[in-house]
């Protein structure tokens, strides 16, 4: 039967062999392409059942990568991450005169750069020790002409913040007037291929991270000076769970927003930088004690504490509500 479909494919003209053999090309691909886009669709499609693990007790919002938070009673939920009108997360940062950026990695006092938003969230007011207030008029930066910068080897459309921005980042990090800039991100969709949509502005990794409130105790029984939660810099902590379940979850629900487990927070030297102070510890701690019980052989020797998040089902989230697992 074979070798007669051979004799009958061998006495077709070339011209109708190359359009076989075309045709089957194309219905491998278009099977791979569908087969992918049927996995892709099953992999972020939500849960029907639930289980309960507890209630969201911390929400925080970093506008500026690598400096201080701002504590949130509730937030909205946006593929580039938490976001309140013009406050985004990490939607701006600190970058060289070339625009690359620069991290509290390398000056650790950044941490201590305190954002405020006005009652309308369209004007940012920042503080640091030592520095006079800086306002920056967020809705005017929407207009602003585009540029590139660098993060983490990606090329990110940028506006630059302005020349008052620049002298007071560069006084307060470099004490001298040039050398840095703030950057911000216009842009309401990720330009960025890391994790595609799940990748946000200026992140690290994912848009969202979710922390256990009793990861962090269990931690704290390991070390002798204590930390919270915000040394991690998470947006979520979740009250509730015992130590280290989230390692578990693959999908998370917070009342009705709903987000996919990506991968798990890997820590490198930020997190041996206190929040309150703005000094790294002498003893890098506690990253020297989270690699001894939190390292994932297959992913090197940075350990995991915490949980990396892209939003599948956007609404708004609240200090309080409950949180589910699947």
């Amino acid at each position: 039967m074979f070798s007669k479909l051979v004799d009958e494919f061998g006495g077709l003209s070339s011209g109708r062999q190359a359009a076989l053999v075309a045709a089957g090309v194309g219905g491998v691909v278009l099977l791979s392409v569908g087969g992918y886009l049927l996995k892709r669709r099953i992999d972020n499609t939500p849960p029907k059942q639930w289980r309960k693990a507890g209630e969201l007790a911390e929400i925080y919002v970093y506008p500026i990568k690598s400096c201080g938070p701002l504590v949130m009673q509730q937030i909205g939920c946006s593929s580039l991450g938490p976001r309140q009108h013009l406050l985004r997360d990490r939607i701006f940062m600190v970058t060289n005169e070339e625009g690359k950026f620069v991290t509290a990695r390398m000056k650790p006092k950044m941490v201590l750069v305190e954002p405020r938003f006005d009652e309308r969230f369209e004007t940012m007011v920042l503080n640091a020790p030592g520095m006079p207030e800086l306002r920056i008029d967020v809705a005017r930066l929407a207009d602003g002409a585009i540029t590139d910068s660098t993060v983490w080897g990606e090329q990110v459309p940028t506006v630059d913040c302005g020349d008052e921005a620049a002298r007071w980042f560069s006084s307060y990090l470099l004490d001298k007037p040039v050398g840095y800039r703030l950057r911000y991100n216009p842009r309401d969709q990720t330009t960025r291929r890391k994790h595609g949509e799940d990748t946000g502005s200026f992140h690290d990794e994912t848009s969202y991270m979710l922390f256990n409130e009793a990861s962090v105790a269990d931690l704290n029984k390991r070390i002798e000076n204590k930390v919270t939660a915000l040394q991690f810099r998470p947006n979520f902590v979740v009250r509730g769970p015992e130590a280290y379940a989230e390692d578990r979850w693959r999908w998370v629900r917070i009342g009705e927003t709903v987000f996919r487990y990506e991968m798990p927070c890997l820590r490198c030297i930020f997190t041996t930088i206190d929040p309150a102070s703005g000094v790294a510890h002498p003893d890098k701690e506690p990253l020297r004690t989270l690699k001894q019980y939190r390292q994932i052989p297959a992913l090197g020797e940075s350990p995991a504490f915490g949980i990396h998040l892209g939003l599948r089902r956007g609404a708004s989230v609240k200090v309080g509500d409950p949180v589910y697992y699947a």
